[in-house]
């Protein structure tokens, strides 16, 4: 039985469906070139194994923490960098693997950091977007969903740890 408190906004299939394609998309653009995965934890775990899977180019895959959120529902505003990557991003094509962008703050931020180190490209792909919860400007060049200013779950994204193994994403209400 599903939570009470949880309203499913995108099904397991629509995810898998949406993956494939950003899969293509990326192969497309990446043809002929090996690529870094750099997957930012907790939230795009799923994602990320799920999008690795599909790619026929050759990838590495690291991962960064980072944080704005702590146990919260909303930005705290300041960002945290919990785990740095491991793999040498200089000259290499990097492709930032993220859960959600919503005020665009971490990923602004992630992105000026790694941008320093050298990487021979730089883009983002999301599984989501909240255009209209933006203060900062963050160009994801890979979206699976643009959804509404509302909290979410499920699919790697939790609210204090719980419901990141939800196989959809869900609106959490309290």
């Amino acid at each position: 039985m599903m939570d009470p408190r949880l309203k499913e906004l995108i099904s397991a299939e629509q995810i898998q469906r949406r993956c494939d394609e950003l899969a293509v998309e990326i192969d497309r653009d990446y043809a002929g070139k090996s690529l870094v995965l750099l997957a930012v934890l907790k939230g795009s775990y799923m994602f990320l194994a799920d999008l690795s899977k599909r790619l026929s180019s050759p990838v590495m895959i690291d991962f960064v923490q980072v944080s704005s959120y702590g146990d919260e529902k909303s930005s705290s505003g300041i960002v945290q960098i919990r785990k740095d990557h491991d793999v040498s991003i200089e000259g290499r094509h990097v492709l930032v693997v993220e859960d959600i962008v919503d005020t665009g703050l971490t990923l602004a931020h992630l992105c000026e950091l790694l941008r320093t180190r050298r990487p021979l490209s730089l883009k983002v792909v999301s599984m989501l977007s909240k255009p209209a919860a933006r203060r900062h400007e963050a160009l994801v060049d890979y979206l699976g969903f643009e959804i509404p200013n509302e909290f979410v779950v499920g699919y790697g994204l939790d609210h204090a740890e719980s419901f990141r193994n939800l196989p959809f994403i869900a609106l959490l209400k309290d």
